[in-house]
């Protein structure tokens, strides 16, 4: 498989894993009853920060939990006059890269920044996606080869899915020798083999017959394409269907039969051009589905055989066309909510919640992830459709600007209670978030934890490293308990007044029996055949505390 390198990869290739260990900091939850300070009530959240180290805090809740990825990265367009800088040439993104990459990085090129700056994020997403989970990647062809391969790297070129061309601009937008219509969204799964997506409504489509099974369609029976498919070089599908005629519905249409019975019709596939088209389905296919089929006799006297098609949606396709899906309606739409529209070419949320209704599931706790929020239309999208669908999905956003608050949390407070005016006026979707800055480091710059942070914090962290699962609440044992994984059983006896020590009156307090046992401690007194008999492991704090 082809790789790509550019300067500074050998920095950052391997950077998620150097990001300090940050927690989340609750500022405020708000929903339709207004803001309350300092609580975290909503598992929706938004989060202020660098999105590099706001993944990573992710990680002890979120690893491998997140269903549908979504993000809108910067183009690296070479314009720098919007809003959101896409350059790659914000201050913060520059010191980032001072500091990992070095003074090289006085000399890379935009383009060379720009996958310094996204191959750690990109890697931290893959950590954070579920195993039947895909990433859906907005980008226009600035950096669609390089994007590509670093994927291709990153999630495996096995797991790469297709790229969807959205028709953002109908009269395009004009750089270049050409007017650029369309933009690209690539679609990669973790596992190519367990991903399922959905397939998507077509609208207005409604059903025109029913019967006491429910409502349907009709769809000739008749393989249309008579030069590939004939009674010549499929004689497999060549063969009679027998219809009652004599008795029809109020539509017209009568029972058919692939076995002969008295007193039907005989009824063979028509010939076209001198050749003997086929059926769709095989004869085994067609006497299984017997109650699928349907004919009904025209007024050019011909017999046509049907099937009775029950869904009214149909796979997604890799072209978008659909004005709702254009950066003129995202903007109509910014307009409507803010006043005025806030970014240029701003993602419309219908085509968000395209992406949603194809990545996710309606009836679960679907999560959906932005690291690259902008104005927060994803949350929008998710608010939108669990309104209309009655779903239960829950998002993530992650916003590196300073208009995290002013402009994405004040957008999802709009779209929570309502907003626009008169004949624009929009009904509020109900709902919650809860505002996250990103808290201090747990480690600090000794090694040591720091204490700031919390102890329930600290055990997340703990369990999470131990078993790569988030922390449930236990009763019934001593308070260090953390959980049992694999017939272990976890302890972490922390003390942030005094120091801690594994000895025979800890033991006593451990009333869960395992096969083996973990118990963190500063200290331990007992004996290594003490520890070897009763399969005990002893980790020293902090020195034994494993670092994400």
């Amino acid at each position: 498989m082809p790789t790509l390198e550019w300067i500074g990869k050998e920095k950052v290739i391997n950077h998620d894993k150097e990001v300090p260990f940050r927690i989340l900091e609750p500022k405020y939850t708000y929903d339709s009853e207004g803001m309350h300070e300092g609580v975290a009530t909503s598992e929706n959240m938004i989060i202020h920060g660098d999105n590099l180290l706001a993944l990573k805090a992710l990680l002890p809740k979120y690893r491998g939990k997140i269903k549908c990825i979504y993000i809108d990265p910067p183009y690296n367009t070479g314009n720098e006059g919007w809003i959101y800088n896409d350059n790659v040439n914000d201050p913060q993104i520059k010191k980032w890269l001072g500091e990992v990459v070095g003074k090289e990085g006085d000399d890379l090129s935009r383009h060379d920044k720009w996958l310094c700056m996204m191959y750690p994020r990109l890697k931290l997403l893959h950590e954070l996606l579920s195993e039947d989970g895909a990433i859906f990647i907005s980008i226009d062809d600035n950096e669609l080869t390089n994007l590509k391969l670093v994927c291709d790297e990153i999630y495996g070129s096995k797991n790469y899915v297709d790229r969807i061309t959205v028709i953002v601009k109908t009269e395009g937008r004009r750089y270049g020798q050409f007017a650029k219509t369309h933009e690209n969204i690539l679609v990669y799964s973790k596992n190519i083999e367990l991903i399922d997506f959905h397939e998507i409504e077509i609208e207005g489509k409604k059903y025109q017959y029913f019967d006491d099974i429910g409502g349907f369609n009709l769809k000739g029976l008749r393989n249309r394409n008579v030069r590939a498919f004939n009674s010549t070089n499929r004689p497999n599908l060549y063969y009679p269907f027998f219809v009652n005629i004599s008795e029809t519905d109020e539509n017209n249409l009568c029972s058919v039969s692939v076995d002969y019975l008295d007193g039907y019709e005989e009824v063979w596939p028509q010939e076209i051009d001198g050749l003997k088209s086929v059926w769709r389905w095989g004869k085994d296919k067609s006497r299984l589905d017997n109650h699928l089929l349907c004919a009904y006799k025209g007024n050019d006297g011909i017999i046509r055989v049907f099937q009775k098609e029950r869904k009214l949606t149909e796979t997604p396709k890799t072209v978008w066309i659909d004005k709702n899906f254009t950066s003129i309606f995202g903007t109509k739409e910014q307009k409507n909510i803010f006043g005025s529209a806030v970014f240029e070419f701003p993602k419309p949320s219908k085509l968000i919640e395209r992406i949603i209704e194809i990545g996710s599931d309606v009836s679960n706790q679907t999560i959906i992830l932005d690291s690259f929020a902008g104005s927060g239309t994803t949350a929008h999208a998710v608010l939108n459709m669990n309104k209309h669908d009655g779903g239960n999905r829950k998002f993530i956003l992650v916003e590196l600007g300073d208009y995290a608050e002013t402009v994405t949390a004040e957008r999802v407070r709009r779209v929570i209670n309502g907003y626009g005016e008169g004949k624009n006026a929009v009904d509020g979707t109900g709902g919650s978030f809860t505002f996250h800055e990103l808290g201090p480091q747990l480690f600090d710059e000794n090694g040591n934890l720091n204490e700031e942070v919390g102890t329930d914090r600290i055990r997340e962290y703990i369990w999470f490293t131990e078993t790569q699962r988030p922390l449930a609440s236990h009763d019934g044992d001593n308070k260090a308990f953390l959980g049992v994984a694999n017939d272990c059983a976890y302890y972490f006896h922390y003390d942030t007044d005094a120091t801690t020590t594994l000895d025979h009156e800890f033991m006593a307090t451990i009333k869960t029996k395992a096969d083996s046992y973990v118990i963190y401690a500063d200290i331990c007194s007992l004996d290594d055949d003490f520890l070897s008999k009763h399969h005990i492991t002893f980790k020293k704090i902090p020195r034994d505390i494993a670092r994400i």
